[in-house]
């Protein structure tokens, strides 16, 4: 081989082994997030912010990502994770104690939402807060107004629990969530039981007072509930503030004549978070503290509830989240609405038997 070639071979060689080289040193951070639960732009913006690549991976249930987090070694930096499920992956050793001294962008959190986090997180230690909603009433305005007048108690969960009212609103449809870790503690409450009982007997009086009315739902379900509401399908839901709202968007988008609202009732309901947790065998972890502190950023942060329709962990990213949501009171409820939210436990194995066997039932009829 001539030496010019030669010469020319070895440095198209070299180039190629610094690009490579220089690929493979690109800073890398895994995601793991429920579907489409951050802004689009996000992973772009944090590769221009910070030079680490994001790989978002995305789950539709809990009890995948729980799966899949407990066999261990997933290969994920960061996961969203239900405040519920907290304490679990605490006791397995699932996820890490958070290194504040990393994360200067701590004071921007909100007292109210730490506060309530607490009690599945106490003291803090192990998650962030990213985007947190309540469980209440998502209801057609003219439709409930013509069955039960206008003095429907659209702001009580006498609203669905009372046999009187939900086999009137039954005539234009009322669904339920399936999800038996907000459905039944709502029941507890309403009961005036502790909502997250560890008494098998308040389980028999919550299951009673379903089945009272099981035969008014039309169903269960998590998702179908959003475009049947917005479309006048359904005229009542149990369902999440957030999906309500966006329900309510699509109806005012269609001008089809339904106006939807939501109601977080006076005797309180559930509020439930979804945290930012780091796993203890990251194998990012500096790039995992980067995307955290990133994600505490209030004009960032604002971003991702502006696309879910969801409220944030984040005091002072409210002034960047869109007015129609930051304005609207049962999404961003006054403290003492706050004071009368509760959040939802993970019960000891025996009882969380009790409520699936006690939810299998109740979506039987039998």
């Amino acid at each position: 081989m001539p030496f010019s070639r030669l010469l020319n071979f070895g440095l198209a060689s070299m180039l190629g082994m610094s690009i490579h080289s220089a690929m493979a040193e690109t800073p890398v951070l895994n995601l793991y997030n429920w579907s489409d639960f951050i802004a689009p732009q996000t992973p772009k913006a944090f590769q221009e912010a910070t030079g680490t690549q994001m790989t978002l991976d995305v789950f539709d249930n809990a009890e995948v990502m729980q799966s899949k987090l407990m066999a261990g070694r997933s290969g994920y930096d960061v996961v969203i994770v239900p405040d519920d499920l907290l304490p679990n992956f605490v006791k397995a050793g699932v996820i890490q104690e958070l290194d504040r001294a990393q994360l200067d962008n701590w004071s921007h959190l909100d007292a109210q939402v730490l506060a309530k986090l607490q009690v599945n997180d106490p003291g803090n230690r192990y998650a962030v807060p990213y985007m947190w909603g309540t469980t209440g009433i998502g209801y057609n305005v003219a439709k409930v107004g013509e069955l039960l007048g206008p003095n429907a108690p659209v702001n009580s969960w006498d609203l669905i629990f009372k046999q009187e009212n939900i086999a009137k609103l039954s005539e234009c449809g009322v669904a339920m969530l399936d999800a038996p870790v907000e459905i039944i503690p709502i029941a507890l409450h309403y009961l005036g039981l502790p909502p997250n009982s560890e008494n098998a007997a308040d389980y028999r009086k919550a299951e009673a007072l379903i089945l009272s009315i099981r035969p008014y739902i039309r169903y269960f379900d998590s998702s179908k509930f959003t475009s049947d509401l917005a479309n006048g399908d359904i005229c009542a839901v149990i369902g999440w503030g957030g999906s309500v709202y966006s329900a309510k968007l699509s109806a005012d988008s269609a001008n089809n004549g339904v106006k939807l609202a939501y109601s977080i009732p006076r005797e309180g309901a559930p509020i439930w978070m979804e945290n930012i947790v780091l796993l203890k065998d990251a194998p990012h972890t500096k790039q995992g503290y980067s995307f955290i502190n990133y994600m505490m950023r209030p004009e960032v942060i604002a971003k991702s509830s502006n696309y879910v329709g969801y409220p944030n962990g984040n005091k002072d990213a409210t002034a960047h989240v869109d007015a129609q949501l930051r304005d609207t009171p049962s999404l961003y409820p006054p403290k003492e609405v706050m004071d009368t939210l509760f959040p939802l436990k993970t019960l000891p194995l025996n009882l969380e038997r009790v409520r699936t066997r006690m939810w299998s039932k109740v979506k039987s009829g039998t």
